[in-house]
């Protein structure tokens, strides 16, 4: 394993620790709907045409790797080279995919990785926007040991 799969999973955009541990982060949540079905991010309306009855928070789960890049332009504030992936977790066998910063590029198709959380996914000061007007927050997918 790489030195940067072990360091990058708590990082914020600027390389400093996250502080964050799985027991005070916030829920990684997904909407489950009458249908039976889940979407990340939760919508209002689901496949169904219904409105969400549940949540599910996906950071207890693990998912699979579907493809994965690494973009070398990335947008003021984002980390360079930002690694991004689309996973699939199997919730209940229901599939729910989402896409998201990786901690690495050292990752593969099929792949198995957890979220985790980081208090900074890009530098709040370094966009065009007002750094309160939105959150900052978020989850990378590191890959399971």
């Amino acid at each position: 394993m790489s030195d940067e799969r072990a360091d990058e999973g708590s990082e914020s955009a600027n390389g400093g620790g996250s502080g964050a541990t799985r027991d005070d982060a916030p829920a990684f949540e997904a909407a489950r709907y009458p249908d039976g079905s889940i979407t990340y991010p939760a919508h209002p309306v689901g496949p169904g045409g219904e409105a969400p009855v549940d949540t599910v928070d996906l950071s207890e789960y693990t998912a699979e790797v579907i493809t994965w890049t690494t973009s070398t332009a990335t947008p003021p504030g984002v980390r360079e080279p930002n690694h991004v992936a689309i996973v699939e977790f199997d919730v209940d066998g229901e599939p729910v995919r989402a896409i998201g910063q990786a901690t690495t590029g050292d990752i593969e198709i099929g792949e198995e990785v957890e979220p985790v959380y980081c208090e900074e996914l890009r530098d709040p000061d370094a966009g065009i926007r007002e750094p309160a007007s939105q959150e900052w927050d978020g989850f990378r997918f590191r890959p399971v040991e």
